[in-house]
């Protein structure tokens, strides 16, 4: 659970700097935010999915 947690505020840490380096027009830095929030965002939504409805860790198939 703690696992999922912290790759979800990755996640959006790494979303509001994609924000910002939009703004800034530097793509290089937020094509790197956009890969993160990708890997990170799947990574945390599915370990949290498999905490809460299969009640643990383990694969989700």
């Amino acid at each position: 659970m703690v696992l999922g947690l912290i790759t979800f505020a990755v996640t959006i840490l790494s979303l509001i700097g994609m924000v910002k380096e939009v703004k800034r027009k530097n793509f290089f830095g937020a094509g790197f935010a956009f890969v993160t929030v990708l890997v990170f965002g799947w990574f945390s939504v599915r370990t949290l999915f498999a905490v809460i409805f299969t009640g643990g860790g383990g694969v989700v198939a």
